[in-house]
């Protein structure tokens, strides 16, 4: 990893993509006509790290090469992994890249007699790849982008050829050396935002063989045997979104495993599905050092057959993390040393709160030995049924949100004071989406939105194409009704605002993805100063619209797989199509633009330097009200009302307050009416309330810290619907204000 300031990214230039280019003075005398001096025949390719060529079956059965972008010459036979494939049982050209294996599938069949074996080798030979290594110096700085994927395919011992008649596809494994994984310096876009692929600084890599597949992301805060160290840890969570791949025995001694598509007896797991090769499973959590880069094992929750980890989030308040599980429909909460604490159950516990049903685990598992499951149907996998499954889960304002179903609806639970589940159960929302998709990702920024990521339903193609069902999910975010409009059930807005994800048709590429990242000045320098300025989202065929072909061409290649970033106020109609964005692709290669899911979530470790969309209790508790001297207490009587919590939020119009109150005295009020009675700040208040929600009021004018009076008017709404004169229990109540601020 790069350190931000160091190296700068740099955006794809058209002229220098269509001149060939060198890599030193032993290769320049080497290419002579696009033959080197040995005699090796030299392989056009779009780019270094190209993803495959894309070999297709022509009308008259002959085959043609299809690439994305302008060639450059490549001499194969210099190719040398920097990771030796002979420790994982091949050799230097038996690598097949990305989701080659699709095309082996159909154009290619012919090509495995013997005269078309080794063009096949050359083709699969094209490669240059690196694994994870602990690093001498820290892998994660404020704005590093962390994002998840699949890691692409191989067929070992392929240089020994395959019989006549094997279809390629069935000898085609993950490929354990290439990057689940990958942490990105995004500081420097080198320009402005032109809907262009930008490059990076080589990325951190953590490969298939040390974690597995891998989809949901967290950071923790970086305390380090109780000492603050500014540089977070990251943690993954094992996934059935990538695929699930079994295999059994090698039958034929051809030294690979026999692949199986449905569950038989001696059936494991593929190597590179869970990280099993360092003990990991599909309940497997990973932790990735922010310093040194080593990977080890977190947490396992071992009671999951094989769904995994819908995704993760850090409580830094209670340093701890939430875990949804695929498998049962849990909430784990764990430790910060990997310990599980206890769980949280929707099914049972959350859906009465909405009048709904209870619904328990039907105790389905995932059983790759039994003969129900296939590997091209999830519906075998043991996922927890869709009413009580969680997929994205984070914790905001004391209470952790989650989403529930493939018709995803949003919720949450309080986080008490002491960490555990508070066990009060609310529905936020149902989202209101064109497709009924699962949301797998939740964040918030500093003004009060809240961030949704849909993804497509689970696929699992033999040939390793498709993943998920892309190309409809969409990036939207709520706020808060300001006032609440109690006409509607949600404290919520009902329409959400829409982003343009990816130029394809609809712009509606997610692949499941978000998080908020800082800002971006006019040059693409990120601004620390500036928090939750941008989004980051991730999606399939990004830059891929044939009817914008030779527009998007200045901006490099279209079959870009990765990361969307954009400012975060360009939601649609802006920024339709998105040449308001900047690309980046997850792992380098450009010729696979019909593959779907490959790509998972994303984070950025963004600290906002005490800034953020909610506030936790305020240092020194919450000072009592009083009654105000124009309205002096009848006889004796104590306060009408106390204060049993009060929560800060920043919205899109400022702060707001809820008041959680206790009518302690027995006046039988069930609304208020709030005034300012500090001097030059602002106090407004519905003027409505629902039984068993706070009560919302918002300030502005004021600075943080201060503290405001705030008059509130206590009474019963029944009375007052009677008209004339009604009685009002009034009090002062000092509000001390957060010390920060809302509005970067």
């Amino acid at each position: 990893m790069v350190r931000p300031g160091k190296e700068a990214p740099m955006t794809i230039n058209p002229e220098a993509l269509r001149s060939p280019g060198t890599t030193g003075a032993r290769r320049d005398h080497r290419l002579r006509d696009g033959v080197d001096a040995l005699g090796f025949l030299l392989i056009p390719l779009t780019l270094r790290k190209s993803r495959r060529i894309v070999k297709m079956r022509k009308a008259d059965n002959s085959i043609r090469e299809e690439r994305a972008g302008p060639p450059r010459l490549a001499l194969v036979c210099a190719v040398t992994p920097d990771v030796s494939p002979v420790a994982n049982g091949g050799s230097f050209m038996s690598r097949v890249r990305g989701t080659f294996v699709s095309s082996l599938n159909s154009g290619l069949r012919r090509a495995m007699h013997p005269s078309g074996l080794l063009a096949l080798a050359l083709t699969a030979g094209l490669w240059l790849g690196s694994a994870a290594q602990a690093q001498d110096t820290q892998i994660i700085y404020p704005g590093s982008m962390a994002v998840t994927g699949f890691s692409g395919t191989i067929i070992p011992h392929f240089d020994e050829g395959l019989p006549p008649g094997v279809d390629p596809v069935d000898e085609t494994f993950i490929d354990t050396t290439r990057a689940t994984l990958r942490v990105f310096d995004v500081s420097h876009l080198g320009g402005p935002a032109a809907g262009q692929l930008v490059f990076t600084p080589p990325p951190f890599e953590v490969t298939a063989e040390q974690i597995g597949q891998v989809f949901g992301l967290t950071y923790d805060d970086g305390v380090r045997d109780g000492v603050p160290s500014g540089v977070p840890n990251l943690y993954a969570g094992a996934t059935s979104l990538h695929g699930i791949r079994i295999v059994t025995p090698d039958a034929d001694d051809d030294g690979r495993p026999e692949r199986q598509r449905r569950g038989t007896a001696g059936a494991t797991f593929m190597d590179g599905q869970f990280g099993t090769e360092n003990g990991g499973g599909p309940g497997t959590i990973w932790k990735i050092d922010g310093i040194t880069g080593q990977v080890s094992k977190f947490a396992d929750i071992d009671t999951n057959s094989g769904p995994g980890i819908g995704n993760l989030t850090f409580d830094p308040i209670h340093r701890q993390f939430f875990v949804s599980d695929l498998d049962t429909g849990l909430i784990h909460r764990i430790d910060a040393e990997g310990r599980l604490i206890d769980s949280f159950d929707h099914g049972v516990a959350g859906r009465p709160a909405h009048g709904l049903a209870p619904v328990a685990d039907d105790g389905s598992v995932m059983d790759i030995q039994g003969a129900a499951f296939d590997s091209e149907d999830p519906d075998s996998w043991g996922y927890t049924q869709d009413e009580r499954r969680i997929w994205g889960v984070s914790y905001h304002g004391g209470r952790l949100y989650y989403s529930v179903g493939e018709k995803s609806e949003i919720w949450s639970v309080g986080i008490a004071r002491d960490g555990t589940f508070a066990g009060d159960p609310r529905w936020e929302l149902t989202v209101k989406a064109d497709k009924d998709y699962a949301v797998t990702d939740i964040a918030f920024d500093n003004s009060g939105f809240m961030y949704l990521a849909q993804r497509g339903p689970v696929e699992n193609r033999y040939d390793y194409s498709q993943f998920a069902d892309s190309g409809k999910g969409e990036v939207i975010r709520y706020w808060r009704e300001n006032p609440d409009d109690p006409a509607t059930e949600s404290v919520w807005v009902e329409v959400p605002q829409e982003y343009a994800v990816g130029f394809p048709q609809g712009n509606r590429q997610s692949a499941g993805g978000l998080d908020l990242q800082y800002g971006y000045d006019a040059d693409g320098n990120l601004d620390t100063s500036v928090c939750t300025q941008t989004l980051v989202n991730t999606g399939d065929k990004l830059r891929n619209n044939p009817a914008l072909a030779e527009q998007l061409a200045a901006g490099g290649p279209l079959a870009v797989h990765g990361v969307q970033i954009t400012p975060k106020e360009l939601v649609k109609p802006a920024n339709v199509p998105p040449f308001g964005s900047w690309f980046v692709d997850f792992d380098g290669y450009f010729e696979d633009p019909e593959v779907e899911g490959h790509v998972g979530d994303v984070a950025v470790w963004h600290p906002c330097e005490g800034r953020a969309g909610y506030y936790e209790e305020i240092p020194g508790g919450y000072l009592p009200p009083f009654y105000p001297p124009d309205f002096p207490p009848p006889g004796n009587l104590p306060p009408c009302l106390d204060v049993e919590d009060v929560q800060y939020y920043c919205t899109p119009s400022g702060l707001e307050a809820d008041l959680y109150l206790h009518d302690h005295a027995g006046f039988g009020g069930d609304s208020i009416k709030a005034q300012s009675r500090t001097p030059g700040v602002g106090v407004t208040s519905p003027m409505s309330h629902a039984p068993g929600t706070p009560y919302t009021i918002g300030i502005t004018g004021h600075y943080p810290g201060d503290t405001v009076d705030v008059g509130l008017c206590f009474y019963r709404k029944s009375d007052k619907d009677k008209g004339g004169y009604y009685p009002c229990c009034k009090m002062t109540l000092p509000l001390r204000t957060p010390a920060v601020s809302c509005e970067r």
